[in-house]
């Protein structure tokens, strides 16, 4: 990659962030991007950032455009007051630069040049990277859905799920730990784990040493599956910093469409999300199986 490169993290926004046409994109949340982590120090222009929310992720992110920046080279990052904006500015002195920060659209815009020393960079860089976690061994990495502690819904998912058999996937797996225990059953041929995230997809592939597992990089929405026994899955119903309910119930439509006859869907929700029409308009049957803590999980038969 040439010193002349620009590259950008997350989804373009010309308004508050003009970006090249041909940058490189860099968000492990757009499938065909290129991971942050690999760019060469000193290897690019320019780079335009959309700053995650998350603390740790986000400076990590900045930490990681910094250390890709040739000398004079500019970043530019920005993101709503209320998920990182107003901590931009600080975040990139901390890290030795001299910011210039405008706002647009209750966004906050920050401007810098790369410092010729960049304060911090391997701590910063280490503190987002991917570790494994006391509490279940399991590898994660900051920014990845849930990635200190045990989602609710999985856990309410994991208490009612029963012995499968045959080949089944895994709609939006994140780290793993659903698949893990989908796996110990022997009767179990073939799990795709299918993930939006390519930071949980490279972690899963470390937690889910089983032959018997396949890893797919890519939006259920867009995946095709066919002829599966069974799909278990805790679909996300965040998308771009708000709720959105149509995630979920494309995720339903999406493995009704993939299971053979008779095949079973396995899915947890927030008890407040509306699923059960379009479950009902999807499956032949289906049947609320627990509920508690504010989560339903639901069995759907095809």
């Amino acid at each position: 990659m040439s010193a002349t490169s620009t590259a950008l993290y997350g989804q373009a926004d010309h308004d508050l962030a003009p970006t090249a046409a041909d940058a490189v994109q860099l968000s492990p949340l757009i499938v065909g991007s290129t991971d942050l982590a690999s760019i060469a120090d000193e290897s690019l222009n320019a780079v335009t950032v959309r700053a995650p929310a998350g603390a740790v992720e986000r400076r990590f992110v900045l930490a990681q455009a910094l250390r890709i920046l040739a000398p004079g080279g500019r970043l530019t990052a920005f993101a709503p007051k209320d998920r990182g904006g107003l901590r931009l500015k600080k975040e990139l002195e901390a890290l030795g630069g001299e910011v210039g920060e405008s706002a647009r659209r209750h966004n906050r815009i920050c401007v810098v040049v790369r410092p010729t020393e960049i304060k911090g960079l391997a701590e910063t860089i280490a503190a987002g990277a991917p570790r494994r976690i006391s509490v279940n061994g399991l590898w994660t990495q900051p920014g990845v859905f849930s990635w200190d502690r045990l989602d609710a819904g999985t856990n309410a998912l994991l208490q009612v799920l029963p012995e499968f058999s045959g080949v089944g996937a895994d709609f939006g797996s994140g780290i793993g730990l659903l698949a893990l225990n989908v796996l110990a059953s022997k009767k179990v041929t073939k799990l795709t784990l299918v993930e939006l995230d390519r930071r949980a997809v490279e972690v899963s592939r470390r937690n889910v040493a089983d032959p018997r597992a396949e890893f797919v990089w890519g939006d259920v929405r867009q995946v095709e599956l066919k002829d599966l026994d069974f799909i278990v899955s805790n679909p996300p119903f965040h998308e771009g910093g708000g709720e959105d309910k149509t995630l979920g119930q494309a995720f339903i439509r999406a493995a009704a469409g993939a299971l053979r006859k008779s095949g079973s869907l396995w899915i947890v929700a927030n008890r407040h999300l509306p699923y059960e029409a379009i479950l009902a308009e999807s499956f032949a049957k289906v049947r609320l199986v627990g509920e508690g803590g504010g989560y339903k999980v639901f069995e759907a038969r095809k």
